[in-house]
Order: structure tokens, then sequence, then C-alpha cells
């Protein structure tokens, strides 16, 4: 007697999916891990960048731990991180709110807003280098005071301007970031604060940031990490001065390894930035508490 058995299961075919991932995943082990994995390897050698490469061990290393130089550029690195930060991050909050309007002229001043994002930081400098001149420049144009100051010359001027610049090629950016995220919030809320007699400002502090939580680690991680890598707005601008007033660790790099000929230490203030950038992001991702759960709740 034959047992009476169910049609065979249905073999679900396999998903395709993972396979669209591989030409990134090749492009980004080629264009970023090899590479990385070579700027490692450099660390521990001698070369001038021209002849041949000798091993040295950890000579490299060595030299740029014990350098007085490198305390002062990390400290002038997280200097212009945090200030970078405590400027855009408001700017950029308002901005995107006052664009996430259905108004059309918002959406113009939009598109003005992000003009600048679309030029190239090293014409930027050229252009602020050239505006800040205190005897060619704006302030003389204008014949005012006070903008014919030397901007570029004294520490704490200089390392202003670098701020004032950087923020006003990145807020748009970021501002784009924010208002999209106040897009995804929920209508219903406003509504609902409206009934209970909440002004703009109250909505702002209380439905607005709360919501925008998630977007502000987004923005912040790549605000951060990006700071790390500032160098040709600030090689053209001041060249790290005056003295080592904006000498940032990017700059660092480029001075030790394409003016001094040493590959070497370059290669490792190389690693060291990309361990410190590593190490924020993990860190602002900790601190954003992120898990599925919650990233599905914002704009919910």
């Amino acid at each position: 007697m034959t047992a009476l058995t169910g049609p065979a299961p249905r073999r679900e075919p396999r998903s395709i999916l993972p396979w669209l991932a591989v030409p990134a995943l090749v492009l980004f082990v080629g264009f970023a891990v090899i590479p990385l994995l070579g700027v490692f390897a450099l660390s521990f050698t001698t070369w001038d960048g021209i002849g041949a490469i000798h091993p040295s061990g950890l000579t490299s290393w060595r030299a740029v731990l014990t350098d007085p130089g490198l305390p002062h550029a990390l400290w002038v690195t997280f200097l212009v991180m945090a200030v970078s930060w405590a400027v855009q991050t408001p700017l950029s909050i308002l901005l995107g709110t006052f664009m996430a309007g259905r108004q059309r002229y918002r959406a113009v001043l939009g598109v003005v807003y992000f003009v600048p994002l679309m030029l190239s930081s090293a014409a930027i400098a050229i252009a602020y280098k050239a505006l800040l001149d205190p005897n060619f420049g704006l302030g003389s144009g204008l014949k005012i005071q006070t903008l014919s100051q030397d901007w570029l010359g004294r520490p704490w001027l200089a390392f202003g301007v670098v701020i004032f610049v950087v923020s006003w090629q990145f807020v748009p950016f970021h501002s784009l970031i924010y208002q999209g995220g106040v897009q995804q919030i929920p209508k219903s809320l406003y509504e609902a604060a409206q009934l209970d007699g909440a002004g703009r400002i109250r909505q702002f502090f209380s439905i607005t940031l709360p919501q925008l939580k998630y977007t502000i680690i987004t923005s912040s991680t790549l605000m951060v990490v990006g700071s790390l890598t500032f160098f040709d707005l600030i090689f053209v601008l001041t060249e790290g001065g005056p003295g080592d007033a904006t000498r940032v660790l990017a700059l660092d790099m480029y001075k030790r390894g394409f003016q001094a000929s040493l590959m070497g230490p370059a290669s490792a203030i190389a690693v060291i930035l990309v361990l410190v950038g590593l190490a924020l992001a993990l860190l602002l991702r900790r601190l954003g508490g992120r898990d599925a759960g919650a990233s599905q709740l914002e704009g919910a």
C-alpha cells in the first residue's frame, strides 16, 4: 500500500540581491582596503617617494609618536572638529527645518544654499584668501577698517576664518540631510500640538528636535569624520599658519610625505587618521544607541 503524500515542497529561488552588492564590494576592496593595507605596510619602511623602499621596522612610528608636533596637530584637528560641529549643526538644523516648508520660495532658496557645495574647496580658499587680503581685499576696496585686518596672519583670526569657510561650504549639505529628516516627521504630531496650543518654538523643541535624533547622529558622524580630511582648503588658505595655528593632522601628513619626502612617517600619520576616524564613528554610533526597532520609530 502506497502512502499518500502531499505535493513536494516548492523550492524558493535563491535571491540575487546579495550578488548585486558584489561590484560595490569589489570597488571597496580595490580602492579602500588594499590601499589602506599598503599604507599600513609602508609605515614600517623608509622611502623618499622615488627610490627603493627599505624596511625599517618601527622607525617611522617611533619618529612620529615622539615628535612634539604630533600632539599639537592632534589638538588643532580636534579643535577644528569640535568648533566646526558646534557651528554647523545648529545652522544646518535651522536651515533644514526652514527649507522643509511647502512654500515655493523655500525650494528656490534651498537650491541657492546648495551652490557652495558644488564648488571646489581649493577654489573657495583662493576666493576667500583674495577677499580677506588686508591690502587688496574686500575691506580695502570698501574702505572698511574692520575688514582690513590681517585675517590670515593672526593665529585665532586665521582659525576663525578656517571655521567660517568650512561651515560656509558644508552647511548646505547637512541642511539637505535635516530637510529630509524634517519632511519624514508625521504632520499629525504638529496638528495635535497646535490643538494643545503649542507655538512654533515649542513644536520645534518638543517635536522636531526629538524626532531628528538619529538624523543628528548621522549628520554628526559625517561631519566629525569628514573634518579629519580637511586638507586642500587649509593648505591653500593658510598652509597651516600662522606658525602652526591651523596645522591639522592631514596637513602634517602632506608636509611630511610630499615636502619632506618622508613617506614612512606620513603613512603612519595616515593610519592614525583612519584609526581616529573609525573610533569616533563607532563612538557616535554607540551614543546614538540605534537599533532596528528604534530606527523604525523615527519619522513613523
